[in-house]
């Protein structure tokens, strides 16, 4: 989301990516639901908010809109962090939103985040300072709009091969290396196939030659007619 603009690396992006991810296959979540919750696991990477100590400080009012679009998406309690997180396939208990929190705060605190009890003096607009609010959204759609006019328009296969390329980067090590040996596991497959068709077309050929070959051999060399074998008969 920030681009350019933060020091996160794959330590932070990797986690929020399995979280959305399982939020959109198991948890059963609208699409502004998935968008939101998006933006709210970015917080930690945000230049203003994310360098703060402690966990990102959320704006009230962006809480608000999140329990209103999630409410019926499906979370569990970890065991062992006691943090609200997206469903996922082994998890036991699951519920909806609305279930484990009543409103927006609530379920900001239970995912972990801290939340922006405090209103600015000028018309009840909420502090710069926290995530999520007018100005923290702006400065997200600005960056945005600045890394897509900064970039050239991709097409086709470069844009496709960027973003995998990009995405590898961001990966774990380890996972890095269970891509890497798939990958070798599926190009001596296609090799092995390749190889067989090759053969195959070979000798396809080599028995078109053969046939050819034959067919000219009978031509040069036309087998003796009926009456030629009387006449060597009437001879003898």
């Amino acid at each position: 989301v920030f681009r350019k603009k933060t020091c996160c690396d794959a330590a932070q992006t990797h986690p929020a990516l399995l979280s959305i991810r399982r939020l959109a296959l198991t948890g059963e979540a609208s699409e502004e639901c998935l968008h939101l919750w998006e933006l709210l696991e970015c917080s930690i990477c945000d230049p203003r908010v994310g360098v703060q100590p402690g966990p990102p400080l959320i704006c009230t009012s962006f809480c608000d809109r999140v329990f209103q679009a999630c409410s019926n998406a499906y979370f569990s309690m970890d065991a062992k962090t006691q943090v609200l997180a997206p469903c996922g396939v082994n998890d036991f208990v699951c519920g909806r939103a609305s279930e484990w929190a009543s409103n927006g705060t609530e379920l900001c605190l239970a995912a972990g985040f801290r939340v922006e009890q405090s209103v600015g003096m000028h018309g009840g607009i909420e502090e710069v300072s926290c995530y999520g609010g007018k100005a923290s959204l702006d400065s997200i759609a600005d960056s945005w709009g600045a890394s897509r006019s900064e970039k050239p328009h991709k097409t086709g296969n470069s844009g496709l091969l960027e973003d995998f390329q990009q995405w590898l980067q961001d990966m774990p090590f380890n996972e890095r290396v269970s891509w890497a040996v798939g990958g070798l596991v599926l190009t001596a497959g296609l090799l092995f196939i390749s190889s067989k068709r090759k053969s195959h077309n070979q000798r396809q050929k080599l028995a078109a030659i053969q046939r050819a070959a034959r067919r000219l051999e009978v031509k040069m060399n036309p087998t003796p007619t009926s009456s030629q074998g009387n006449r060597k008969g009437n001879r003898r």
